[in-house]
């Protein structure tokens, strides 16, 4: 929503100052020079990109445009399923928590936050983790260093559509330069015609160097960075789930363990304690979820 208001805001206010200033909006609708630029500036983005960074790009943008950051419901989905399969390996043997691991889909935990279910990477993350804790034979620090090797991993391609994007916006003012170069090209060739007909084939070729800028500054980049914030909010939920498994390895019981990935989630966002005891004990209900909502 944030992101279709600011657009609005945003064409509104500079169609709006240039009829206000006394020009013709007819004159800024030149289809051609913006089949340069947004011709152009696709097919560099098709040569920079591997396929699978193109079709992430898509689903980047989808994210932005609707702002799929989590949200508290989802960090105290989190905290909850992270608290049950704690107290499961507290309280029993390996073979019956190793069913939770090794099959989530079927497992009564993981089935109780079908959002969190969802989530392919981060409920592959908390199972290979799981293991290795039923295992028992890992130490903590190596343990955090190959949790911390792994965010990393996911970050660096996470952001790989933000670096895509914002290639596209730092090169969109030099295409927009190219498009009004190949108008100023077409205006000479006619310079024996009216001066009406030379000032429209000109401005017509101005349009070029607008356009580029405007994609640039007031599309392109601020999708940008709305994916990198989005996926940056994706990438605290593997935090909050490190640091919970990290403090429970240290012999944390599992209502301290999930206060440990607690205090990672953004302010805005993070629960208060109350609420997370609420969410995580037995007698935890609805009041808990519609606060947190």
């Amino acid at each position: 929503m944030n992101f279709a208001i600011g657009l609005v805001i945003t064409v509104g206010c500079i169609l709006g100052g240039y009829a206000a200033l006394g020009g013709h909006l007819d004159v800024l609708f030149q289809p051609y020079e913006f089949v340069i630029i947004a011709g152009s500036s696709l097919g560099i983005f098709i040569v920079a990109n591997a396929t699978s960074t193109i079709k992430d790009c898509g689903k980047a943008c989808l994210e932005a445009v609707l702002d799929k950051a989590p949200k508290p419901r989802d960090f105290l989905d989190v905290l909850s399923a992270l608290h049950a399969l704690m107290r499961e390996l507290r309280a029993k043997s390996r073979s019956e928590v190793e069913a939770h691991f090794d099959n989530p889909e079927e497992s009564e935990i993981f089935r109780n936050f079908p959002k969190l279910l969802a989530n392919k990477d981060l409920v592959t993350f908390i199972c290979d983790y799981g293991r290795l804790i039923i295992i028992g034979n890992a130490r903590t620090h190596e343990i955090e260093a190959l949790m911390d090797e792994e965010i990393e991993t996911l970050a660096h391609d996470r952001y790989k559509p933000v670096q895509a994007f914002q290639a596209v916006a730092d090169g969109l003012p030099a295409l927009g330069i190219v498009a009004a170069v190949l108008g100023i090209i077409h205006a000479m060739g006619a310079l024996d015609q009216s001066p009406e007909i030379l000032g429209g084939l000109i401005g017509a070729a101005l349009v070029g160097t607008f356009a580029g800028i405007f994609l640039s500054y007031a599309v392109v980049a601020p999708i940008a960075q709305k994916v990198r914030a989005v996926r940056q909010k994706q990438l605290r939920l593997f935090t909050l789930v490190k640091q919970s498994l990290l403090a429970f390895m240290n012999g944390a019981m599992p209502q301290v363990a999930v206060e440990f990935g607690r205090k990672t989630i953004p302010s805005k966002e993070r629960p208060t304690i109350d609420v997370v005891e609420n969410e995580t004990t037995p007698t935890g209900g609805e009041p808990a979820l519609k606060e947190a909502a």
